[in-house]
């Protein structure tokens, strides 16, 4: 079994000082142990039975595509604004200082699907807590989230309210 946690670096001020990055491209490069990731999220996921996986842009895509393929399971997207095609439905929430707002494709998934929220990072729970509400919004059924990296101090998982899993955690 490998050691996830030496496959993902830490990049100091990113994207603003007094900010450390945990950054999934050394992860992602890395073949073995990206499989690895892909065959541990599915032993959690692949027991719960979803209909498809929900994936938070844009490292999100990576792991949730990456996933369903794994699974045999469709796939849904949840950018930004502006981001999509075609007629969307959207959910603005509060940001430390402001607001932003996600979308979903409209009519791509039947109402009563079941799924799991997958992101490469669970931080303050914000983004995930908001796209969770959004596939609600659609009549998505959300039964957990799945996460490659958790950062525990941020206390991200007490704002989600569905079962919560990651790969790897950090204390600080």
């Amino acid at each position: 079994m490998l050691d996830l946690k030496s496959h993902i670096r830490t990049i100091p001020d990113y994207p603003k000082p007094g900010i450390l990055f945990y950054d999934i491209g050394t992860l992602l490069a890395h073949g073995a142990a990206w499989r690895e990731t892909v065959e541990r999220m599915a032993e959690t996921v692949k027991p719960l039975q979803p209909d498809l996986l929900i994936g938070v842009e844009s490292r999100g895509f990576l792991v949730g595509a990456s996933l369903a393929a794994h699974l045999g399971i469709g796939f849904v997207m949840v950018r930004k604004k502006g981001k999509l095609p075609g007629k969307t439905i959207a959910r603005t929430y509060a940001l430390e200082y402001g607001t932003d707002t996600v979308e979903m494709q409209e009519g791509i998934v039947a109402s009563g699907s079941k799924a799991v929220l997958c992101d490469d990072l669970l931080a303050t729970g914000g983004t995930a807590a908001a796209a969770i509400d959004l596939a609600r919004q659609a009549g998505i059924a959300v039964i957990h989230a799945a996460f490659v990296i958790e950062l525990d101090f941020l206390q991200g998982r007490a704002r989600l309210d569905v079962p919560v899993t990651s790969l790897v955690r950090y204390a600080e």
